[in-house]
């Protein structure tokens, strides 16, 4: 026996369930009412059936991730053939829930059985078997005889009404398992044969009906298109007896023209001919004039020439001139103005001279009177040493009575912790007054240090005497007075340098031309060029020497580098160096060389 080709055998029975779906699926909706839901199960197994037949020799695709074998991809391809179908793939694109490739082929399945047009659709696809060989195999079923059957079976199902809700159910993960048991046939169904037979008469009756229907439809277009067309035909007779008119009155005006045209020539003609004749005369007329011109001619341009080279030179000497005259004003103006810049230079100069002279003679006196004062703060601090020694044998008078005054104590204690916040805030205020004098006033250094130690003294005293709340009092309203005379040289202090600062600034304007100051003034350049960018430490952070690493006090005092910012007690910065603008020798460190500056005690800001 010969062998059969499977592929045939399969179409062959995938033909046959089709038939038998699309047969039962009939049967069961004419007897049910015509009109099917989603849950109908003969209308389940049709689909199913379509599945597969659309499913049978289908092309494997790669895909990025995986190998892919889907039916939607053929179905999507009926949209550029059918126009009518790219509103059920848009709906299809559109629906929510749809997720797989095989759930929207499912879909619109689905929409073209309600539409009653999946057999257009299928045909229209059947048709092009080029495109669908990009999709199939050569052996598929649509690409062989039994897809056009199964197209020419699909189109009874034109009776069926069936009214599916595509939205909410869940087309991708539905198994497509064909139910054979269905189309099992028994014995009642033997004994209808009659009764199929008068459905299958009215089933043809209602195909005929409604291709009946469908060619009138056609007739109808047809119709609405004969009449566009009469309507255009008659718009286009009026349009051309019009341009008929107008072309008859174009040929009349032609004719007119050229009438007119040859009128014109026979005139022109003439008036040439009458005007020759007069040229000509002209013309030996001119010809006999015209030596005795020629020789005018020559004598004139001559003449000519003659006078445009005297205008030229003439003009030429007049340029000269005016030039020179230009350059004249220009050098007198030049020369005005320096002679009055010169002028207001010099008057300025004196000006400058003799402010410069009085600002010496005020400077002269202002120093007198700063060494006066300085004389009366000696005087102070004289009677302040005098005061310090009274307060210690006083002292020596209280820690007798410090028995005595040990139950006092607890209650005079608060008094005395916020009197000694305000004696510390004193005390700070004061020391910064201090900092500040010592950096211009170097003769007071010692004199001020003699005056913190008094007041160490006067702090360690305070702690331990903090039951005497009146001789306290007492002290501090010297201390109050102290801060007053201190406020007052503070802002005499202020004034003084205001008044340096002027001096320097009158000074460094003058420099260029006072040469006996010149030394002074590059010496002070240099210090402040030195002292320009540097940042000096805070006392709290400079507590030790660089080279002794021994802890700084009243003997070891501070000299601070302008150079490399290191920081030496007096014992180990022993270099001095003698400086034309200094009348005392200078320390100078010992790794850079450079001018060391003696620095106090108290908190620099």
């Amino acid at each position: 026996m010969a062998v059969k080709d499977p592929t045939a055998v399969e179409r062959a029975n995938l033909l046959n369930m089709a038939k038998l779906s699309i047969k039962g699926l009939i049967e069961s909706a004419l007897s049910f009412g015509r009109t099917l839901d989603s849950d109908y199960p003969p209308l389940q197994q049709f689909f199913v059936v379509m599945e597969h037949c659309l499913k049978h020799g289908l092309k494997v695709r790669k895909s990025f991730l995986s190998y892919n074998k889907t039916i939607w991809g053929p179905l999507e391809l009926v949209e550029k053939l059918y126009p009518e179908a790219e509103e059920i793939g848009a709906s299809v694109r559109d629906l929510p829930g749809l997720k797989t490739p095989l759930g929207r082929a499912r879909a619109w399945l689905r929409l073209a059985l309600m539409q009653k047009k999946m057999a257009d659709y299928l045909r229209c696809l059947i048709i092009q078997r080029d495109l669908l060989s990009e999709f199939y195999e050569y052996h598929a079923l649509m690409m062989e005889e039994e897809g056009a059957v199964i197209v020419g079976l699909l189109v009874g199902l034109n009776v069926i009404d069936a009214n599916l809700c595509v939205k909410g159910e869940d087309l991708d993960s539905q198994v497509g398992v064909i139910d054979f048991s269905m189309y099992l046939k028994s014995d009642d169904e033997i004994g209808g044969k009659e009764r199929n037979v008068q459905i299958a008469a009215i089933l043809d009756q209602k195909n005929y009906v409604e291709e009946l229907n469908r060619q009138l439809n056609t007739v109808n277009s047809l119709h609405a298109r004969v009449d566009s067309l009469e309507k255009s035909n008659t718009k286009l007779i009026e349009e051309l007896a019009i341009a008929k008119n107008n072309i008859i009155k174009l040929q009349e005006e032609n004719h007119q023209l050229r009438s007119e045209n040859t009128l014109i020539l026979m005139k022109t003609q003439h008036h040439l001919e009458v005007t020759k004749v007069d040229v000509e005369a002209e013309l030996q007329t001119y010809k006999h004039s015209r030596q005795g011109l020629d020789e005018m001619y020559n004598e004139a341009r001559r003449q000519l020439r003659e006078e445009s080279q005297l205008r030229q030179d003439m003009e030429n000497e007049l340029m000269v001139q005016v030039s020179m005259k230009h350059e004249i004003e220009l050098a007198m103006k030049l020369l005005e103005k320096d002679i009055h810049e010169k002028q207001d230079t010099l008057i300025g100069l004196r000006q400058q001279l003799d402010e410069v002279k009085a600002i010496n003679m005020e400077m002269y006196q202002k120093l007198q009177v700063t060494e006066d004062a300085m004389k009366e703060k000696n005087e102070i601090i004289s009677r302040l040493e005098d005061k310090t020694n009274q307060i210690n044998a006083t002292m020596k008078q209280l820690e007798q009575r410090l028995q005595q005054t040990e139950k006092a104590q607890v209650e005079a204690e608060n008094e005395d912790e916020k009197l000694k916040e305000e004696y510390v805030n004193k005390s700070e205020r004061l020391q910064k007054e201090f900092s500040q004098k010592e950096k211009q006033l170097l003769q007071l250094e010692t004199d001020l240090k003699i005056e913190k130690e008094w007041r160490q003294t006067l702090e360690d005293d305070l702690q331990k005497e903090k039951e005497t709340i009146s001789q306290l009092r007492i002290e501090t309203q010297e201390i109050i007075n102290l801060k007053k005379e201190f406020l007052n040289l503070q802002e005499k202090n202020r004034q003084l340098k205001r008044v340096c600062q002027d001096q320097e600034a009158a000074l460094q304007e003058l420099a260029s031309k006072l040469s006996e100051s010149k030394l002074k003034i590059e010496d002070i350049k240099e210090a402040n060029k030195v002292l320009q960018g540097q940042v000096w430490l805070k006392d709290k952070e400079a507590t030790h020497c660089k080279l002794c690493e021994k802890e700084f006090s009243l003997s070891k005092r501070k000299h601070h580098c302008r150079n490399c910012g290191e920081i030496f007690c007096n014992a180990c910065s022993d270099n001095e160096l003698p400086l034309p603008s200094s009348p005392k020798p200078v320390r100078v460190c010992d790794s850079c060389h450079a001018i060391l500056i003696q620095r106090c005690s108290f908190n620099v800001p």
